[in-house]
């Protein structure tokens, strides 16, 4: 006969094991200070929301806030953060007969069908996040500093894609740079325009990227 403790361990068929329940209650538990944070941002602004109101908010210590996040910039990043990891995926996904710039165009559409959607008739909280940080001068600036510091795992793709030393060679640096600057351009005129929705921001950037050529080559006069 089994014993209590075996009895205890034992899992019924169907059951996720321990380690994958704990993962997911953390998984959970980190997605709601994320939610919190953005609700709390919407109505205070960035800058005047204090931890304790997001800990608060989900009934948490703050000391549980500094498991999974290093200060509340880091947990505004962690938007980017998740965003570049499934770019970066996406772009290493990419057919290997497709050329860098099909590449890294497709990825960013693949990125943005995968986006998380909202409540019913909310933005996708990517989609919000950039709303509130074109607002924060603060959050501009981290944002930009963080783009800077992971550029090279966009590089290193496209490197390993082309068979290319990025220490020599310097055109994944150079298109990795020119991505990161249609991006933006595609936020700015996503926040302009009042748009909604992954779909405008794909139109946007897709815009800006037809444009790509011909602002590089020969005169603009028609």
């Amino acid at each position: 006969m089994a014993s209590a403790s075996e009895l205890a361990t034992r899992q019924s068929p169907g059951a996720a094991p321990p380690t994958a329940r704990r993962e997911r209650k953390k998984q959970q538990l980190r997605d709601a200070l994320i939610e919190a944070a953005l609700e709390l941002f919407e109505a205070k602004g960035y800058e005047h929301t204090a931890i304790r109101e997001i800990t608060d908010a989900v009934d948490v210590s703050e000391r549980t806030f500094f498991r999974y996040f290093a200060s509340k910039e880091d947990l505004a990043l962690s938007f980017m953060q998740d965003r570049i990891s499934v770019f970066v995926s996406a772009l290493a996904d990419r057919p290997a007969d497709e050329a860098p710039v099909a590449a890294i165009r497709n990825a960013f559409h693949d990125s943005l069908s995968g986006m998380a959607a909202g409540r019913a008739g909310e933005l996708p909280p990517y989609l919000s996040m950039i709303r509130l940080m074109d607002a924060s001068p603060v959050l501009v600036a981290a944002s930009l500093r963080y783009l800077h510091d992971h550029e090279d795992d966009i590089v290193g793709v496209l490197a390993r894609r082309e068979g290319v030393d990025p220490a020599t060679d310097r055109r994944p640096r150079v298109l990795a740079a020119v991505f990161g600057a249609i991006v933006f351009l595609a936020n700015q005129e996503w926040i302009e325009q009042g748009a909604t929705g992954s779909e405008a921001m794909a139109a946007a950037f897709d815009a800006y990227a037809d444009q790509l050529l011909p602002s590089v080559a020969g005169h603009w006069i028609r």
